[in-house]
């Protein structure tokens, strides 16, 4: 019997979920609300873990191609103080791959490979336990019945409600996003700062951390405890406004390290939400989540790791046992909840470190996590 199977959300989730069960031989309608994969830009790098998100590739058949892909050399860090002076800076060795980074857009393009992705179809609802299974209702109105869904549609899931009232909660650090284009020709001093991979400088309840992508593209994520409704006065487009209020709230920090955000060429505005530490749900016949809609946590390098693993290991899970899904998906969650809940203690402590009063603490964090 072939089951009607869709998740909704085509991030790392999603299409690491599809992908395995293409490889398994079982069809997936992956439902996706943008209209085109270039729709919006994908975003920054990602650092693949060897026993994770990786592992997550080699279920999928992919493992090769990401390494032909990925940067060995974006796991180096540059910690500095700031006034300019390099605390820390770790480079790896030329055979470490433990955790290769590589550009979101190159990990999406690798995943989709086959897929059918159902694109401008967004996911309005979900409802379980109809007589045709579960529903499916899109912002166009119409909808759909398939016999098991899965939601991957992040932070602001659609398909959670389904299962949970559970809603994601301010952490008390807002990020603001810009980049720099072109960086070794056009800003060949930062380029410098920033080396390989990664440079941080962390202050009091403050950072900024500058993260190289491929082709001289750097990425920039001004870090700081306030209120949720700080700076929502300005407006996005106004990126004269926000770099203004940026240099400001990091006034006296070193003129290289300032100059990531002088010469930033777009702002966007993320206050960083989670959802509780040990979220877990009734299980619900027919509907389940991965990821950032399951347990969204801060972004310290665990989530989208965890959210292609459990995309992997749920398809591994439905094509071993098609006959009886709900018993398959029930097993998932618990294995999902136990190792998601222990990573999301670990996010969540270490964001307290990394954006704290005592600048100290997060050069502890890396200095522990380095040695182990």
């Amino acid at each position: 019997m072939r089951h009607r199977i869709a998740v909704v959300g085509s991030g790392p989730a999603g299409l690491t979920f599809a992908r395995v069960l293409h490889r398994h031989g079982h069809s997936v309608a992956v439902l996706e609300r943008d209209p085109a994969p270039d729709a919006r830009p994908p975003g920054g790098v990602l650092d693949l873990h060897e026993g994770l998100g990786q592992l997550a590739l080699a279920k999928a058949g992919l493992l090769a191609e990401f390494q032909a892909l990925s940067r060995p050399e974006g796991q180096a860090l540059r910690i500095l103080d700031t006034d300019g002076t390099v605390l820390r800076d770790w480079r790896p060795r030329p055979e470490d791959r433990a955790n290769p980074e590589i550009d979101r857009g190159h990990l999406r393009d690798l995943l989709l490979g086959p897929l059918d992705v159902q694109w401008g179809r967004g996911v309005t609802q979900v409802v379980p336990g109809t007589r045709e299974g579960v529903q499916v209702r899109f912002a166009d109105g119409r909808q759909e019945s398939f016999d098991f869904v899965v939601g991957a549609d992040g932070a602001w899931s659609r398909v959670r409600p389904a299962v949970s009232s559970a809603a994601p909660r301010y952490t008390g650090v807002t990020s603001v996003e810009t980049s720099l284009d072109d960086v070794d020709t056009r800003h060949p001093d930062l380029a410098r700062l920033v080396g390989d991979g990664s440079m941080a400088v962390y202050g009091v309840n403050r950072a900024l951390v500058a993260q190289r992508n491929s082709g001289g593209h750097v990425k920039v994520y001004a870090q700081f405890r306030a209120p949720l409704d700080r700076h929502t006065h300005l407006d996005p487009a106004d990126a004269e406004a926000v770099r203004s209020s940026l240099l400001a709230l990091f006034e006296g920090w070193a003129d290289p390290v300032l100059d990531l955000l002088r010469h930033g060429t777009a702002f966007v505005r993320r206050p960083l939400c989670i959802l509780p530490v040990s979220h877990t749900w009734t299980h619900v016949l027919g509907v389940t989540l991965l990821g950032d809609a399951a347990h969204l946590m801060p972004p310290l390098g665990a989530g989208a790791n965890l959210a292609m693993l459990e995309g992997a290991e749920l398809a591994e899970s439905l094509a071993a046992d098609p006959e009886d899904l709900d018993e398959a998906v029930r097993a998932f969650e618990e294995r999902m909840w136990a190792r998601a809940g222990k990573w999301a203690k670990i996010t969540v402590a270490g964001l307290e470190r990394l954006v704290s009063p005592d600048p100290a603490e997060a050069l502890a964090l890396f200095d522990q996590v380095q040695s182990s």
